[in-house]
């Protein structure tokens, strides 16, 4: 017989939640992920399990999986609020540049800090009384000026560009 998933009962979801939070934390980010599922499969519709999830997937992004991006941004994708929304889509491209960074990717990078930082100033455009957009448009910037892989990818044609000669 094949071990079946249990449900958790609706009084604990504010219990597993806090539990989600400590296993990001504590880096564990595959464990983060399983709770919120758990907590998801009894609320669809909870926004802190979507955004931990989105969270947790975004912290495994080294690890190269295929399709971290795009689960982590259908995760974004169902929190209620624009804002929310906009920004932690942002973060979810920041942290994929930062993982294409990690593996010597550099165009690919670039392109990811390009997507982070327009979802940034969305953002910014929405909430300008919050910090977060600018603080994390400042550290692409950063990223994008400082690093000598990055700034040789910027004045290198990218790889998807047709270059006709005369």
């Amino acid at each position: 017989m094949e071990p079946l998933l249990k449900r958790l009962p609706g009084a604990s979801l504010n219990a597993a939640i806090e539990r989600a939070a400590h296993y990001r934390d504590l880096n564990q980010p595959e464990e983060a992920e399983s709770i919120c599922r758990d907590v998801l499969d009894v609320d669809g519709a909870h926004e802190v399990a979507w955004r931990l999830l989105g969270l947790a997937l975004t912290d495994r992004f080294p690890s190269g999986h295929a399709g971290l991006l795009e689960e982590a941004i259908e995760a974004f994708g169902r929190l209620t609020d624009e804002y929310e929304r906009v920004y932690h889509t942002g973060v979810a491209w920041e942290r994929a540049a930062k993982a294409h960074l990690e593996r010597d990717e550099a165009h690919s990078a670039v392109t990811a800090f390009e997507h982070a930082m327009q979802l940034f100033a969305q953002a910014q455009a929405m909430r300008p009384e919050s910090p977060d957009p600018i603080l994390r448009w400042n550290r692409c910037v950063r990223l994008l000026s400082g690093h000598p892989s990055l700034r040789a990818a910027i004045r290198a044609p990218r790889e998807d560009e047709v270059h006709l000669g005369d």
